[in-house]
């Protein structure tokens, strides 16, 4: 009977610590728990750095629809009852001499309907071209197909124009709209129904030129009660093999909205012949009288895309690599043709810098690359923007921009450091709760952080920038021994050079991992946000290599707002 009874005892115990050991293993950490001790993973050498750009030849990147139909199709959350649709037609032109297409040729039309095959709304828009121009020798030009925009809302016939919200539409050759419209009706825009599966097609129904049929859902309302399903995280993609497994990845995961924190299509890293020019963007290019960029890669990063793009909204902010100058001293031609943002919906006079909500989270997106000074044009909006913000109907506030503030890696080390002194007072004033930032190739999240100290009411900071580039991942710290840069290695494409006083430090870097860093590796991936309520938000940072491991991920938090410690200028609740 004795030995019975250790026997149970001992099976008992057995199994007691085989459910302690399994619940910490499934014991996700919270920000409450924090500061935390800084943990390095370093770079697993068993994986390569980085992986080659994928050929325009790539099925992935080749044109399959005829000229006419639409192809790069993309969404963009308006407002939060409105939808921009995005598209190309037509043939890109480059070669020493080209000719702008005429975008009155093609129209821009969106039929859309709750049920597939049923159309009951049908909305025109714009369309424009633009062109990269190289007036040198030796060097091509470009000029796009047809880009077209249009912003997509719900539509009820009230039969006589009542004012300037009434549109006149052309319904004729309508396929799938009602019988009973007439060839011209009045429509008053109503707004689309939250929450709500749509289908649409896209295209010139004059031309017989529509595209297939795709679907989105719009989201919930603005509510403390109502998120998003998830919101999928991307920085610095390109267009490599590593890019296409981290979009297989984030595919698998099922997110409703992408957030595009800078450096896109990685095209300015090529000669205007297509051949591969300086491996990063501070070289320069000894034979050229302007650093190139070679704008069919857009074309094929928007063909790689559509598959996401076409069915969840793909929300977009600048990066160095879209700067682009060319002749004349133009910048940014194409990210500015190519997207759209709801610049003018947020109050914002720029496509640089806008906000937007969805369900109860306001997303605030950032221009590094234009003026960022409190007396400027973006500062003065921002302040109106956050004053206007209501926490009780979106307690969560999320910014982001390319280029991180705080950075424990060599690359980039305090880069913007202007931009943080000029603006992160504002921002921690009014309670941001996270902020997400890509430019160096690695991830990094921070600690609760404000001006340098750790700080239980700063925001949660991410560097997200590791999405699969050419230039590949970033495995160099700037408190290893000898990668410490040097002051004036660093220079950010705009703004001055600003540094921190070092008054109260012994050196311009640390001589170990700060405590503001709480985790960092070297690897390719993707992040997915999942806000549970007005206080909880899980974040998982997804790891390349991991794509085929179920339930396997680089790092994972809950994210905790303490809205009654942390007392900002947000109009909340006690």
């Amino acid at each position: 009977m004795g030995t019975l009874k250790i026997w149970l005892s001992l099976m008992v115990f057995m199994i007691w610590a085989d459910n302690a050991l399994l619940n910490a293993e499934q014991h996700i950490p919270t920000t409450l728990e924090g500061p935390f001790e800084p943990v390095t993973r370093r770079f697993d050498h068993s994986l390569r750095r980085g992986s080659d750009d994928l050929p325009m030849y790539h099925p992935k990147l080749t044109k399959k629809v005829p000229s006419i139909f639409p192809e790069q199709i993309a969404l963009a959350i308006s407002s939060p009852t409105s939808m921009w649709v995005s598209w190309v037609t037509g043939d890109a032109q480059i070669g020493p001499k080209v000719t702008p297409l005429d975008p009155s040729t093609v129209g821009s039309e969106v039929w859309f309907g709750k049920e597939s095959g049923k159309y009951t709304s049908v909305q025109r828009g714009m369309s424009t071209v633009y062109s990269q121009l190289y007036p040198f020798d030796g060097l091509l030009n470009y000029t796009s197909g047809i880009i077209h925009h249009v912003r997509i809302e719900d539509a009820m016939d009230v039969g006589t124009a009542t004012g300037s919200s009434v549109q006149l539409l052309k319904l004729s050759d309508c396929q799938g709209c009602p019988d009973e419209v007439d060839e011209f009706s009045l429509f008053l825009s109503v707004g689309l129904e939250h929450d709500t599966r749509y289908y649409y097609k896209c295209g010139d129904s004059s031309l017989s030129a529509m595209s297939n049929e795709h679907f989105f859902r719009t989201f919930p309302l603005p509510s403390a009660d109502s998120y998003p399903h998830r919101i999928a995280v991307v920085g610095d993609l390109g267009l490599t093999s590593n890019t296409s497994t981290t979009i297989d990845h984030l595919i698998r995961n099922d997110p409703s909205m992408l957030l595009m924190v800078g450096d896109l299509t990685y095209a300015n890293q090529y000669l205007t012949t297509g051949t591969k020019g300086a491996s990063c963007f501070s070289c320069a290019f000894p034979d050229a009288p302007i650093r190139e960029t070679y704008q069919p890669r857009w074309d094929g990063w928007g063909r790689f895309m559509e598959p996401v793009t076409s069915r969840i909204p793909m929300m977009v902010i600048e990066g160095n690599h879209e700067i682009e100058p060319q002749a004349g001293g133009i910048t940014f031609e194409s990210y500015r043709a190519r997207f759209s943002v709801p610049s003018q919906e947020s109050g914002s006079q720029s496509s640089f810098y806008y906000s937007f909500n969805a369900g109860g989270i306001h997303f605030i997106m950032l221009g590094a690359y234009v003026d960022y000074n409190t007396t400027g044009a973006q500062y003065a909006w921002l302040q109106e923007d956050l004053h206007r913000l209501d926490r009780n109907v979106t307690p969560w506030l999320v910014a982001a921009w390319h280029p991180p503030w705080y950075n424990s890696y060599s690359s980039h080390y305090q880069e913007f450091e202007c931009m943080r002194q000029e603006m992160e007072a504002l921002l921690y004033q009014y309670g941001v709760d996270i902020v997400f930032a890509g430019h160096v190739h690695a991830y990094e999240r921070m600690n609760r952080v404000y001006n340098y100290s750790l700080d239980p009411c700063g925001p949660i900071y991410i560097t997200i920038g590791d999405g699969g580039n050419i230039e590949k991942v970033d495995v160099d710290h700037a408190d290893d021994p000898r990668k410490c840069p040097s002051p004036g290695d660093n220079l950010p494409e705009f703004g001055g050079v600003c540094h921190l006083n070092l008054s109260s430090k012994a050196t311009f870097c640390w001589d170990k991992q700060p405590e503001w860093s709480a985790f960092r590796e070297s690897s390719f991936g993707h992040g997915i946000l999942e806000v549970v309520n007005s206080t909880y938000a899980l974040w998982t940072w997804h790891r390349n290599q991991d794509i085929y491991k179920e339930e396997s991920h680089g790092d994972q938090i809950y994210i905790v707002r303490q809205p009654h410690l942390c007392l900002t200028n947000s109009k909340q609740s006690p």
